[in-house]
This record gives structure tokens, C-alpha cells and sequence, in this order.
């Protein structure tokens, strides 16, 4: 059955925005790489800002900061691979490389920064800990801004809806959808960063801050999911959750886990 202009609900146009900013022969500057450089020139910048606190010199900040990129780039590059198209990786090793074809995962990025941090960590001899709770405040910019890449390319749309803030996506069909790349950037980007930044602007328990970090984004992800459209290869699972959702699950249980036991340890950083 055809849906005609009569049927679709009251929504906002989608801007027109060209996710190409400019191209010079195969090279192609895109708004969501300027999103990434975004999100790791902010966590730069904060993290000067706080270098004082520690015993670090700005070259050991620069070569965290290197290998944490480092981490969310491989680690966002083979968690959407194994979380999200495991099956295709399967019939074809050779898919994992295949990075123009696009296609991140936050929680292969997170754990691929906590591994990048604990190599760093044990190599300069610092507690991973403390290095946990130094890098969590500095993410959620580069999340925010993230998800704003998201918007633009007209990707990772909402489910469809009729409030009135709705939007018809390109490649979605008719109907308007949930914004909810813009309930992500203002959940897990804005409001996240306030709650880290302003908890660990004092000394906090050791772990706290990174347990706090992993709780937030765990329980403001699997919310969002709600409104989120699952993704269409596997749809919501038999308890109705998306696979968004069930990787947040160990991520609230290990931030809540975290949280516990740096208030019972009480080291202070």
C-alpha cells in the first residue's frame, strides 16, 4: 500500500547538507572524519588543561593520546565487524580491512582504547586505573561530535514516529523518524561530559570516574536504543532488546561493578 502526502505526519525537513565537504581527485575530505578530528583535538586540549595533575609529561600525554586514537579506530573497526556482521567476516576474512565501506562500533572502540590504555599503562608504569579515570572525561566530545557525523550522513536514523521534531531520512522510507543521532550527541556527548567533567573536577575514588564513565554511557545508549531503528541484518532479539542494547548490559553491570569498588577501596586520586 502506497503512503501518500496526505498520510505522512507533520515533520522537519532534513537539511541538505553534502557529507563531502570537498574532493581533489580520489581524496575526499568528509564531515565525518572533520567529526573525528573534532572529538580528538578537544580530548587534547582538556587533556592539557589537566596535565597539571599528574606527573606526566606532555609527551607521554601525546603518545597516550596517539594509541588511544590508535584503540578507537582498530578496536571501533573490529567490533563492528565481529558485534554487527560476524556472519560476513566468516565467508570473508578479507572484510575486516575493507574499511571504505564504512561501518565503526562504539564498543569495540571503548574496549579497544581500555586495551590501548593498558598497554600504555603497564609500559610507563603508571596505575591503569588512574590513567582510566584521566582519559573517561575526555571522550564524550568526540562521541557528541560523533553523532553529529551520523546526522549529516543521514545514517543510524529513529524509528519512525509522529512528533513533531521528526525528520523523513534519506534511504528511510516515507515515514518521519526519531533524531536519534541528536538524542545520542545530546545524551552520550553533552550531558555525559558535564556529569564526568564536573564529578571529576575533585578528588575522586581511584576507578570511580572510568566506572562512572561506562555506567553513563551504558544506561543513556541502551535508552536511546528504544528510539533507535535495530539494525535491519538483526532486527530486536527474543527479549525485544537490539544488539546495541545487549553490549550495554556488561558495560552498566562493569561500570556499576567499577564504581563499587573504588568507594570501598577509598584510594583517592
Amino acid at each position: 500500500m502506497s503512503i501518500s502526502a496526505q498520510n505522512i505526519p507533520a515533520h522537519l525537513d532534513f537539511p541538505t547538507i553534502n557529507a563531502v565537504i570537498f574532493e581533489i581527485g580520489p581524496l575526499a575530505l568528509r564531515w565525518y572524519g572533520v567529526m573525528y578530528l573534532i572529538g580528538f583535538l578537544a580530548a587534547f586540549w582538556l587533556a592539557n588543561r589537566r596535565l597539571s595533575r599528574t606527573d606526566w609529561s606532555k609527551e607521554q600525554l601525546s603518545d597516550l593520546l596517539f594509541w588511544g586514537f590508535m584503540g578507537v579506530v582498530i578496536g571501533g573497526r573490529i567490533g563492528y565487524v565481529l558485534f554487527y556482521n560476524f556472519s560476513v567476516f566468516v565467508d570473508n576474512p578479507l572484510y575486516l580491512f575493507r574499511i571504505w565501506e564504512g561501518g565503526m562500533s562504539f564498543h569495540g572502540g571503548c574496549l579497544g582504547v581500555i586495551v590501548a590504555a593498558f598497554w600504555f599503562s603497564r609500559k610507563q608504569g603508571w596505575p591503569f586505573l588512574r590513567v582510566g579515570d584521566f582519559i573517561a572525561p575526555l571522550v564524550p566530545i568526540g562521541l557528541g561530535a560523533g553523532r553529529i557525523g551520523n546526522f549529516i550522513n543521514g545514517e543510524l536514523w529513529g524509528r519512525t514516529t509522529d512528533v513533531p521534531w521528526a525528520f523523513v531520512f534519506p534511504g528511510a522510507g516515507a515515514m518521519p523518524r526519531h533524531p536519534s543521532q541528536l538524542y545520542e550527541f545530546a545524551l552520550e556527548g553533552v550531558l555525559l561530559f558535564v556529569i564526568l567533567w564536573l564529578y571529576s573536577a575533585k578528588p575522586r575514588p581511584v576507578g570511580s570516574v572510568g566506572g562512572l564513565f561506562l555506567l553513563g554511557y551504558g544506561t543513556f545508549r541502551f535508552f536511546v536504543e528504544y528510539f533507535r531503528e535495530p539494525d535491519a541484518h538483526l532486527d530486536l532479539n527474543a527479549l525485544g532488546l537490539s544488539q546495541g542494547q545487549m553490549l550495554c548490559i556488561p558495560m552498566i553491570l562493569a561500570g556499576a561493578a567499577l564504581i563499587a569498588y573504588a568507594v570501598k577501596k577509598g584510594q583517592k586520586t
